[in-house]
């Protein structure tokens, strides 16, 4: 028990640290408002999902290997990001009220935290610290990684309050909204950009 309790406040502490994801879920949040928030961050934890089935399945040290070779999909969502958030500078202040999220947005998040490398090859080295020796190994990642997850989306959840929160704010000054959305988007690509094997 005590290792869920350890894994559960290591969680926490990782999710408060800003990262692509959270750059993402605030930039969505603030430009679309709450329910697309919500979405980004059911996205981004599928995304890390698929990340922790790879570890489950034992691909992590192939994947290891495979990463520079595949690290073009990482650039792509690097570019991506980058041209969503020059987009979104130079387009003009919409009305948020009549904004509806494209359903792209689950995918797009996804994207983002799949092809995250790093996070990739953290989660495999992460999730076997807090193994109790003596028990069925395979068992317990999956319960530990199950417990990762449900603090992942519960600690990204926190994200989309705070930045809707900050919504209100921005509303105010509509002005400044595109650019708040820009500059969160810009360091989402720049996170992925900067993110590389361990």
């Amino acid at each position: 028990m005590d290792n869920v309790v350890a894994l559960s406040v290591a969680t926490l502490i990782l999710v408060m640290i800003p990262g692509p994801n959270a750059a993402l879920i605030v930039a969505n949040s603030i430009r679309y408002g709450l329910r697309t928030g919500v979405v980004t961050v059911l996205g981004t934890t599928l995304g890390v999902a698929l990340q922790l089935l790879v570890v489950l399945l034992g691909m992590a040290a192939l994947l290891a290997v495979a990463v520079p070779a595949l690290s073009w999909i990482r650039w792509a969502g690097v570019l991506y990001l980058l041209w969503l958030g020059i987009r979104t500078w130079r387009e003009p202040v919409a009305d948020l009220s009549r904004v509806v999220a494209a359903p792209a947005v689950l995918w797009r998040a996804s994207l983002v935290a799949a092809v995250n490398p790093k996070t990739l090859l953290f989660n495999a080295a992460f999730l076997p610290q807090f193994i109790v020796p003596g028990s069925n190994a395979s068992a317990q990642l999956l319960t530990l990684a199950m417990i990762f997850l449900a603090v992942l989306l519960l600690g990204d959840l926190l994200w989309v309050a705070l930045a809707r929160a900050a919504q209100r704010l921005v509303m105010q000054r509509s002005s400044v909204r595109n650019k708040i959305t820009a500059g969160a988007l810009v360091l989402a690509g720049m996170g992925l950009a900067l993110s590389r094997r361990a």
